[in-house]
């Protein structure tokens, strides 16, 4: 039975509207609007007995019709991993350790590896998909509790896509970041654009503005580093994701900023998505086999 969200995951207001609500397949997804600070969040939501069963058994048969990798997969992960190292190489000079939660089949891993040189690690507990990677050479868990207790902390930690699909995302950062990270360490995540994706789906629990995002990591103890709006690798002009490059914050004191008009924003995202999608459909909508550099 699906449980209603009582505070808001990055405030803790627990005053809300409702901002959305549609069919996701055979899923009735509501999404609600804190009134204190704006963040835009799923309520109700799967209980986390069933997202673990759901995550287990349905959710890559309902997002890709089938459980393992398949060609238009491999070819979003490749093309994505190429944009995300673009993005990263700017920013990050060096990386001695690297771990990526939520891995997916290593492709990402794989290209970091290569161009830094290091030691590398990742998360994934689709079985399935853990296994593809492992078959690749890479070193992949299941989940962060079967890392060792005595691994050095990572350099860089990844979360592409993964943000949105967590419960409490703070709690969550600010545990990476005393757990996990290096004090000069970065993090490299990647979420979907409220203000231009679709976004309300049954696995994303929060929807993030690059607002909410930023109020999010400062929350957790990060300051912001480098943020890009982009739609690559699926369009050359909707700004369809966040990708942003974090560091563990000096002065970890938070002052909510609250995020106005979000719906405003929204429907003048999408005026502005439909209209590119009118006047440049071909940059609007790459192929999924096009490779960009």
């Amino acid at each position: 039975m699906p449980e209603d969200v009582r505070h808001c995951p990055l405030c803790g207001g627990s005053s809300n509207r409702q901002f959305d609500r549609r069919q996701f397949h055979d899923y009735r997804v509501r999404n609600v609007i804190c009134k204190r600070c704006g963040l835009v969040y799923q309520s109700p939501r799967m209980t986390e007995a069933e997202s673990q069963a759901f995550y287990e058994a349905e959710y890559r048969l309902l997002y890709q019709g089938q459980q393992g990798p398949n060609t238009k997969d491999m070819a979003v992960q490749t093309n994505r991993a190429l944009v995300t190292l673009d993005f990263t190489r700017k920013n990050v000079e060096s990386a001695a350790r690297i771990l990526d939660i939520g891995c997916s089949t290593g492709i990402l891993l794989h290209q970091l590896q290569q161009y830094y040189h290091c030691e590398v690690a990742g998360i994934e507990p689709g079985k399935i998909y853990q296994d593809y990677a492992r078959s690749t050479g890479l070193e992949v868990y299941s989940s962060l509790d079967e890392l060792e207790d005595s691994r050095k902390p990572f350099s860089l930690v990844c979360m592409m896509h993964v943000l949105e699909h967590l419960i409490d995302p703070v709690e969550y950062l600010a545990s990476l970041r005393t757990t996990l990270l290096e004090p000069s360490g970065w993090l490299l995540l990647e979420v979907p654009n409220l203000h231009a994706h679709d976004s309300f789906e049954v696995a994303h629990l929060v929807s993030f503005s690059s607002h909410s995002l930023t109020q999010v990591l400062q929350k957790a103890g990060f300051r912001l580093v480098s943020l890009r709006r982009h739609g690559q690798p699926r369009s050359e002009l909707i700004p369809l994701y966040i990708t942003v490059l974090a560091q563990p914050a000096v002065e970890t004191e938070f002052t909510l900023k609250p995020e106005r008009q979000v719906r405003f924003q929204r429907q003048w995202g999408f005026l502005r998505r439909k209209l590119t999608e009118r006047f440049a459909p071909q940059r609007a909508w790459l192929p999924t086999e096009t490779t960009i550099r």
